[in-house]
């Protein structure tokens, strides 16, 4: 069935037509679909406990409030800003940048956008030309897919499953490479998967990359999200030659719990960066000068509060890993970084539970939702069937309820 086929008329005119076909092709976020519907099912009285969305379950932490507080009363922030961002935020990004990522930028090569995901958008926007192929390390994060497609780019997925603990390898990716092959997206620690790639595997892609004159777009949102001493070491600092080919994007919003102010930034050659402040001056201009605030003193302001929810994270880390692990047909990777742990459930698909028998994860998502009262991102949000995303961002009695739960549904 064609999608026009699929599409309602209204008054003789089929709804595909009525907007544009690259507007109409993007899919709603998984994650986010997924979440709404355990908080409408939250709302109705059922008592179901979410692992679906990628936010921590702590406050922002109380300076950078306050910072914000003093912010909205000065009327200076009530005012245009700079489109790429205050001076004195961009500074600080600089600084953080040449601390966690190895790379020394002046403040006109950071871009400060809405979040990440401006920032993803805004890269793959100012990279790509229609046909241009981007290498897509795959399971992925959701918007990646469409974001590319928006800049009309082909997405080439290269998957690595849990046997890999989700890593591509070199090999793999030069064997997706074709001549159309313009960027490499590259994110350790990973969404939806938790991996991370050694300093040894990140030089090795970056070498590749770099002898391939490919561009490089690398997601550091959650690199300071590690665990049992790992460090998610930047491919700019594993590879410095490849800083001129390579955007690096970030913010605030995990390791802050800052995910509802929206504040993120981009980074990379003064060319793309130029070229991405041109867009964002006709997109959204500056930034909410109180958000900016509000980052800045995130960056500069005591760091305690990062460390206390990664070392709850940690907690929460090894107490679902343990717990999923005891059912049987379910093998999930210990992951390094971020707090999502994303199980391989294949062995649990084609068996009778509770009267269903479920064939792809996103069926078997369905059944937990509907039989343990348990929300869970299915892996075809993320590439192929047969896994499942849980976040270990909530907390730690819930966390515990809701894999029980599941133990006793697959007992």
């Amino acid at each position: 069935m064609t999608r026009s086929e699929r599409s309602p008329k209204l008054n003789g005119v089929t709804s595909s037509s009525r907007i544009s076909a690259r507007i109409a092709a993007i899919a709603e976020s998984a994650t986010l679909k997924v979440d709404a519907k355990a908080k409408a099912l939250q709302a109705a009285g059922r008592p179901v406990i979410s692992y679906a969305a990628g936010e921590p379950d702590f406050p922002t932490p109380e300076h950078v409030v306050e910072a914000a507080v003093i912010a909205a009363r000065d009327p200076k922030n009530h005012r245009y800003t700079p489109a790429v961002g205050l001076p004195e935020l961009r500074e600080a990004i600089a600084e953080k940048t040449r601390r966690d990522s190895g790379l020394d930028v002046p403040i006109s090569q950071i871009v400060v956008t809405n979040g990440g995901k401006q920032a993803v958008y805004q890269a793959f926007a100012v990279l790509l030309n229609p046909g241009d192929e981007v290498l897509v390390p795959t399971p992925y994060w959701t918007t990646y897919p469409e974001a590319i497609a928006l800049a009309g780019g082909t997405q080439v997925d290269v998957f690595a499953g849990s046997e890999q603990n989700y890593l591509v390898t070199v090999d793999q990716l030069e064997a997706a490479r074709t001549s159309r092959t313009k960027v490499l997206l590259f994110v350790s620690p990973s969404n939806p998967t938790g991996a991370v790639y050694s300093p040894e595997q990140t030089k090795a892609i970056g070498e590749w990359a770099q002898s391939h004159g490919l561009w490089v777009i690398t997601d550091e949102i959650y690199q300071n999200l590690t665990y049992d001493g790992v460090r998610a070491v930047s491919i700019v600092e594993a590879v410095p030659e490849l800083a001129d080919r390579t955007i690096l994007v970030n913010g605030v919003a995990k390791s802050y719990a800052m995910t509802g102010w929206r504040l993120g930034w981009m980074i990379g050659p003064a060319d793309a960066m130029k070229g991405a402040a041109n867009l964002q001056s006709h997109l959204s201009s500056n930034v909410n000068n109180i958000a900016q605030r509000a980052a800045l003193a995130a960056l500069t302001g005591p760091q305690d509060c990062v460390t206390e929810m990664r070392d709850a994270f940690d907690r929460r880390r090894k107490v679902i890993v343990a717990e999923l692990n005891k059912i049987s047909g379910i093998h999930t990777p210990t992951p390094e970084g971020a707090f999502y742990v994303y199980p391989d459930v294949t062995g649990l698909l084609g068996r009778t539970w509770d009267g269903v028998t479920p064939q792809t994860s996103l069926e078997l998502a369905d059944l937990i939702l509907e039989k343990a009262e348990v929300a869970a991102v299915p892996g075809e949000a993320f590439g192929p069937s047969g896994f499942l995303r849980f976040s270990y961002a909530l907390g730690d009695a819930p966390l515990l309820e809701g894999i029980q739960r599941l133990q006793k549904l697959f007992a």
